[in-house]
């Protein structure tokens, strides 16, 4: 009777890892973080878990956190700032959607211990980007660490076609697990 019960245990957990890496590998992709545009949130070597089920944009918000083919060979992590029809402004280092100030506290214990004042120079989206809104089916994006980011500023708009996924878990180094992207 217990050689059945371990080859039934054994059948099951089989099935449920092998459940497990289908799901794994079908909804989420690993990438390591290269270089230093995203800190304080994600820092240079991290590794993170991207969940690329969401790259539909009506699951794409402001301030998630995305990865998204920037070229054929790079990949770029950055944060949402702007969604299609949206108006874009930085003025006295605070963002303005529409006209409307929109508080960026996951920057507020950066902006203080960094000496850059401001943190995020002014500009409008007409500045950087020759539009007045985001255009349908595109994104602004900025790196967190506005003073050293290649990011919608000088690239441009991201096409949602190119979105790989959210970045849910950063899981390296493991202090990281309780630091998430917000």
């Amino acid at each position: 009777m217990k050689k059945y019960n371990y080859v039934r245990v054994s059948v099951v957990a089989v099935l449920l890892i092998a459940v497990f890496f289908i799901v794994r590998t079908s909804l989420f992709e690993n990438y390591v973080v290269n270089g230093k545009s995203m800190e304080p949130t994600l820092y240079d070597g991290n590794l993170m878990m991207v969940n690329t089920f969401t790259s539909d944009i009506s699951n794409i918000h402001r301030f998630d956190v995305i990865v998204f083919h920037a070229s054929e060979e790079n990949d770029y992590v950055k944060r949402v700032v702007g969604l299609p029809g949206e108006t874009i402004e930085y003025k006295d280092d605070q963002l303005y959607v529409n006209g409307e100030y929109i508080s960026e506290d996951f920057l507020q214990e950066e902006k203080e211990n960094v000496e850059a004042n401001p943190f995020t120079e002014d500009f409008t989206l007409l500045q950087v980007t020759d539009e007045k809104t985001v255009p349908e089916g595109e994104l602004f994006v900025l790196g967190d660490n506005r003073v050293d980011s290649l990011d919608s500023r000088s690239i441009g708009f991201i096409p949602v076609e190119e979105v790989v996924g959210k970045v849910d878990i950063t899981y390296w180094p493991i202090k990281q697990l309780f630091k998430q992207p917000r």
